[in-house]
């Protein structure tokens, strides 16, 4: 039944499109097709073999219209191209609603677990294998497509669409737990677990065999590239679930939506939860645009794309947008959807220029700012050094504790001599009298002390390894900013940034330091990386590697003065923050003993990314006022928040201590709840259980350390940032003809670190 017949919970906001959806001249065949395959695989209907009771019947599957979503969404497909994907498609919506039917509404988790792990059988990556014989519609139809689709595909692009499909299928056991315990995710949770529930990260997969473009393997990593399909699959969901709404809550029960997890979290009415989630899918959107108009160019010059690997990853682009808006076009006419109006415009009706018909929804939505996207220009228009004073600080959820290591004194003794050996308490190399750091500064930042705190069980050795970590990257991220940040030189930055590989060699270190930054951290890989294994080493030097290159995205964020889309903002903040390093370095320490795999569960990332973004956010909190007034920064979640949500500062404080808070119950919840069930279903030993509880606490431990610091030293308090600012020898007070390239900064002397607590065990 449409939705629409019953009273709607809101209205549907206007929706920024700004891509016009086209209709595949293909339709009517891939209509016939769909339905006679839906037939055979036993989709419409009680299957022949009676394996599944009936999902379908032919009048609900004709209303629901597959073929027209696909016609929408690959319009430049010929017509095999697009039969195959509708019947991905199709079967995908039947697993869905099968899943509903036989395992959502009877709670039946054991046979869903049983069920799930059937199905990667049927996708072999190493197609010299044989899948077992199918057993039902979903089965049947997965082999069909599978055999259909990859002969013609790479090895990369069917194991990248192997993993997308495994997590669209896996996580719907995410989905049953939430609804078994009726709980509603946090908005950072949700978005996360979406993308892979959701399933757009899968159909970014089908719209490179769409148009016949595979991204290049070499760059299917890379930050622009995970950032296109991470905002595709996000703007795909958040419009999903404003359509489904009322479907999904009223009427089947679901907590997995995000208009609901909006409404819960800020305690707001459907409507106000509705126009926010549109918010979110705008700036998804725009964050889309952004990262192909500037990180695309450079990272085609930086892998020496060739010009047809550039026009494919500009057509496998096009071909998302056109997913996009041909999405909405089919929300607004299925009858699976609420969509008795858009922004007020009647799907069947017509524009104020009488264009009407299939394709023309985008073209009716309303000149509104939403409809037009005039709210990202509030994004550009940051007046840096604005004066905000100091924040009120929340009562914070802390439910852990640590304690202070006995070694403190020794380690801020040895780490001091350490930064002076290095010569980050020195004037700069070729600048004589100007500085970053000295002592005071040194002393005020403390960073012995938040080693001691998360790592209070360390021995005098592994205490001062830890601090000197902590200095590194506290200094480095005071350094990259003085140097480039003012200047604006990402030249120069990404220079700088690649030359920091060459000091994390697997044999000794050629390379001739230039400055403390490198100087320091050729010294900490040589007493750090020098035992592990080559497999050890390569994981943690790519830790370290996305902490620096992470600096860049900061640095880009500078240049546009453009404060970050609050999803992107999260997810590059862990690393900005060190958060991978802190915890490569922890779980390097266990050695084998705990499986590698086990770090890539579910469950293990969520309790990872949850204590990395109640670290981050928590220094957030601390820095605001010397971040905002002193050094003129965006990249700041108090700021991302209070912009995104039009807060005034104490507000945005305050709901920014509500997200930490929800992401530590976040993590209690999966120590409680889920880490027993994957220590059993993994057939853990007792070694490993043991070491996986000590991973736990120390992720405990660093959490309230961070916290206990951030509480404790004087770095971010008024009285200190306004002493550092008077006028001492430093970059700023150079004047006169020749030394305008060192005059970085008026205020050097505020260092702009993110936080002293970015790494340790």
């Amino acid at each position: 039944m449409a939705s629409g017949r019953k009273k709607q919970p809101f209205q549907l906001p206007d929706f920024y499109v700004p891509w016009p959806a086209r209709l595949n001249p293909h339709l009517e065949g891939t209509r016939a097709h769909s339905k006679a395959w839906s037939y055979e695989m036993g989709i419409i209907g009680v299957p022949k073999d009676g394996s599944s009771p009936e999902i379908w019947n032919e009048a609900q599957f004709d209303a629901m219209d597959y073929a027209l979503l696909c016609a929408y969404t690959h319009p430049e497909a010929p017509g095999p191209i697009l039969d195959l994907v509708t019947d991905w498609y199709v079967w995908v919506f039947y697993f869905d609603d099968h899943f509903l039917e036989v395992y959502k509404r009877s709670q039946d988790r054991a046979g869903a677990k049983k069920y799930l792990d059937r199905l990667p059988m049927f996708m072999p990556v190493d197609l010299s294998k044989t899948p077992p014989e199918p057993t039902n519609p979903v089965e049947r139809g997965l082999l069909d497509l599978w055999t259909r689709t990859v002969p013609t595909r790479s090895e990369d692009w069917r194991r990248r669409f192997f993993e997308s499909t495994v997590n669209l299928l896996e996580e719907s056991n995410w989905e049953l737990s939430n609804i078994s315990e009726r709980r509603v995710s946090n908005p950072i949770e949700y978005i996360e677990m979406r993308r892979k529930v959701g399933g757009a990260p899968w159909s970014a997969g089908l719209v490179e065999h769409a148009v016949s473009a595979e991204v290049p393997a070499r760059i299917a990593a890379s930050r622009p590239m995970e950032v296109l399909k991470d905002t595709f699959s996000d703007a795909v969901h958040l419009r999903n679930d404003l359509f489904s709404y009322q479907r999904e809550i009223e009427e089947e029960g679901e907590l997995s939506n995000g208009v609901l997890v909006f409404e819960r979290f800020l305690n707001i009415d459907p409507q106000r939860a509705a126009n926010l989630v549109n918010d979110v899918l705008t700036s998804r959107l725009q964050q889309f645009e952004n990262t192909a108009v500037t990180e695309l160019p450079p990272l085609f010059v930086e892998h020496g794309l060739d010009p047809a690997e550039q026009l494919s990853v500009l057509t496998y682009i096009r071909g998302l947008q056109d997913w996009q808006s041909g999405g909405h076009e089919w929300h607004m006419r299925s009858s699976r959807y609420m969509n008795d109006s858009a922004g007020g415009a009647s799907a069947g009706g017509s524009t104020p220029f009488g264009l009407s018909g299939l394709g023309m929804s985008a073209a009716r939505l309303p000149l509104s700012p939403g409809a037009l996207g005039l709210g990202r220009i509030k994004n550009f228009t940051h007046v840096p050094f604005r004066p905000v004073g100091p924040v009120k600080l929340p009562k914070f959820y802390m439910p852990y504790s640590t304690s202070v290591s006995p070694h403190l004194q020794t380690a801020r003794r040895d780490s001091k001599d350490w930064a002076r050996r290095m010569g980050m308490l020195d004037t700069l190399p070729g600048v004589p009298e100007v500085y970053i750091w000295d002592d005071h500064k040194f002393d005020v930042a403390d960073v012995a002390l938040c080693g001691a705190l998360i790592h209070p069980e360390a021995s005098v050795q592994q205490l001062n390894l830890t601090a000197g970590w902590l200095v590194w990257g506290t200094y480095a991220d005071d350094y990259f900013p003085a140097f480039y940040g003012n200047t604006r030189d990402m030249a120069g930055a990404k220079v700088f940034n690649a030359r920091l590989s060459a000091f994390m060699p697997d044999g000794p270190c050629t390379a001739i330091p230039t400055n403390p930054v490198e100087r320091g951290l050729a010294d900490l890989w040589a007493r750090t990386a020098g035992p592990m294994t080559e497999k050890a080493r390569r994981q943690f030097r790519k830790a370290i590697q996305d902490m620096t290159a992470s600096w860049l995205w900061e640095l880009a964020n500078q240049i546009q003065n453009r404060i970050p889309d609050p999803v992107d903002y999260v997810e590059m903040r862990r690393k900005t923050f060190g958060s991978d390093l802190t915890m490569s370095l922890s779980r390097l320490a266990h050695g084998d003993a705990i499986p590698e795999e086990i770090f890539h569960t579910r469950p293990v990332r969520g309790l990872e990314n949850s204590a990395a973004d109640y670290a981050c956010l928590t220094n957030d909190v601390f820095s605001y006022q010397k971040e905002i007034e002193f050094e003129g920064e965006l990249n700041n979640g108090v700021l991302v928040v209070q912009r995104f949500l039009n807060l005034e500062a104490h507000q945005a404080v305050e709901t920014v201590n509500d997200l930490m808070t929800a992401r530590m119950r976040q993590f209690e919840h999966i120590v409680s709840k889920e880490l027993p069930i994957l220590v059993h279903s993994a057939g853990l030993n007792a070694n490993a259980q043991d070491k996986l509880r000590v991973y736990v606490e120390k992720l405990q431990r660093w959490m309230a350390g961070v916290l206990r610091w951030h509480i404790a030293v004087d770095r971010y308090k008024e009285f200190e940032l306004r002493s550092t600012r008077k006028p001492r020898r430093r970059v700023g007070e150079l004047t006169g003809m020749g030394t305008s390239a060192a005059r970085i900064s008026e205020l050097f002397g505020a260092s702009r670190s993110k936080t002293v607590a970015k790494l340790g065990k």
